[in-house]
């Protein structure tokens, strides 16, 4: 049975998130639907090469089924695809193709795929259809909704791209059966950064079923992707565009987890490795700037102890992490900015001197080294 989450954005049309197992084959019924598909239409399936033997097949038959001719465009695996270069192969593709604006770009996979699938949809013939089918439990909890897209460039990462809301999600929780163990990790560090900033009854529901998330519990999961979603809606039909100081709640951990991405090298550590190591940080400069608690600190380094996400076993130069920091598009006039906890569900956007940061940038080193 699927859990349906309506998302309602201003001046946005409002689109469902369909969450549940099987839904991979009604997949092409929802599409004409959602997109408004009179006759035969045209639907441009965007997937990568681990996800595109795994479920293309049963995707376009679904889309076939429902009266859609579809092609497919395969990207290479992994982050090094959401490039300019790869974004250019895939518009001259569509092009080739002879999609024309009523065609719909369907992303199967997971976060890399929806990003680059989204902005090649946000831009082709000045914008067509998109629906996110995430494949992976980081895209199902975060990438898929809110319209972001981005690709990345050689001075950081997602420094390109639109804000295109999807006309459908479509998270087929079957799909997570073969997730290896790390993106499922990787998963769970965006739904404790979701919980921690949500509320006291996300987070201590999270802690409660820790140990039924980590062994993959299918209604756990489920429970824990719709009140991601749920929280994720709520957040940008306050801020679709990160333009009043809301939305930039989402990025919490992302400041110092961007810099870890970028100075450990793309794919060294999961996105979501990166992140979690990046709440943990910002835990502890809350302490000093914001007045977190010292329980809050311990709270959160034992849920994402519990799901499989220790503290990294790696450090950086502080003054380079900070370089970083200052490229990241979060950053505004050469100041950086924290995502910064008071509590659960509780926080505060704060710009902090730089030698606040270096300063608890070389306790996060020295913590590491001794």
């Amino acid at each position: 049975m699927a859990t349906k989450v309506m998302v309602n954005i201003p001046g946005e049309n409002t689109y469902s998130v369909r969450i549940g197992a099987g839904l991979l084959a009604g997949l092409g019924a929802h599409v004409r639907d959602a997109c408004g598909i009179q006759g035969v239409g045209r639907a441009l399936v965007i997937t990568d090469s681990n996800v595109a033997p795994l479920y293309r097949a049963a995707a376009k038959a679904s889309l076939a089924e429902a009266g859609l001719r579809a092609s497919d465009i395969v990207v290479p695996a992994g982050e090094e695809s959401k490039s300019l270069e790869v974004l250019g192969e895939v518009w001259e593709a569509m092009a080739g193709l002879g999609l024309s604006r009523d065609c719909v770009v369907v992303a199967l996979g997971g976060g890399v795929v929806g990003d680059l699938a989204g902005f090649a949809a946000a831009a082709y013939m000045r914008g067509v259809d998109v629906v996110q089918v995430p494949t992976t439990l980081l895209a199902m909890v975060d990438s898929s909704v809110g319209g972001k897209t981005a690709v990345n460039l050689e001075a950081g990462k997602n420094l390109v791209g639109a804000f295109k809301q999807p006309a459908h999600v479509c998270a087929d929780t079957s799909t997570l059966d073969t997730l290896p163990e790390r993106e499922w990790r990787c998963g769970f560090a965006e739904v404790v950064k979701s919980a921690a900033i949500d509320s006291d009854d996300f987070f201590f529901w999270m802690a409660d079923h820790a140990e039924a998330l980590a062994a993959h519990d299918a209604d756990a999961v489920a429970e824990a992707i719709a009140r991601c979603v749920v929280f994720k809606a709520d957040v940008v039909a306050a801020d679709k565009t990160e333009s009043r100081g809301v939305r930039e709640c989402l990025n919490y951990g992302h400041t110092l987890g961007h810099a870890i991405e970028k100075l450990a090298g793309y794919g060294t550590f999961t996105h979501g490795e990166a992140v979690a190591e990046g709440m943990r940080f910002a835990a502890r400069l809350a302490q000093d700037a914001a007045g977190a608690s010292a329980e809050f600190v311990q709270a959160q380094d034992e849920l994402l102890d519990a799901l499989g996400l220790p503290a990294l076993d790696w450090t950086a130069d502080p003054a380079d992490l900070l370089d970083a920091m200052k490229r990241d598009k979060k950053a505004r006039g050469g100041h950086v900015r924290f995502v910064l906890p008071r509590d659960v569900g509780d926080w505060q956007l704060a710009e902090v001197p730089d030698e606040g940061i270096l300063a608890h940038l070389r306790a996060w080193a020295e913590a590491k080294q001794g």
